[in-house]
């Protein structure tokens, strides 16, 4: 069995590069306030372990996560946070916009507009 990838220092340095200050201080000592602990767990497993495993670019990761949180729904915080970062990575908006496109005959209509809706204050600034 191979042995899980779980870096601490690479998350934090990953997530530096993914998502702005403010960002990242609000959504870390929000988090930390309310659940000790869990900011750290989700930095060091997400962006330390699953972004660290071979196989996908960060682009592919981006349009992977638009795709689920549409899909999924009820999650417009993360999913603008989400095209904020798609942007930050070298997505264009016309490339973004898309994703929400194609998802439509996959997730329905209603939560490909939703998306849309989402990202349209991102793709706006």
């Amino acid at each position: 069995m191979e042995d899980a990838i779980l870096d601490r220092d690479a998350g934090y340095a990953l997530l530096a590069e993914l998502q702005d200050e403010r960002y990242r201080t609000e959504l870390l000592e929000g988090l930390e306030k309310r659940a000790p602990g869990f900011p750290d767990w989700l930095v060091t497993v997400l962006f330390g372990g699953t972004y660290q495993r071979p196989g996908l670019s960060l682009r592919d990761r981006q349009v992977a996560n638009l795709a689920a949180l549409t899909a999924l729904g009820g999650v417009e915080p993360q999913l603008a946070g989400h095209v904020e970062t798609s942007l930050r990575i070298g997505m264009t908006p016309a490339e973004i916009v898309e994703v929400f496109v194609h998802l439509a005959p996959y997730v329905g209509v209603p939560k490909a507009l939703a998306g849309l809706r989402a990202a349209a204050p991102v793709l706006d600034r």
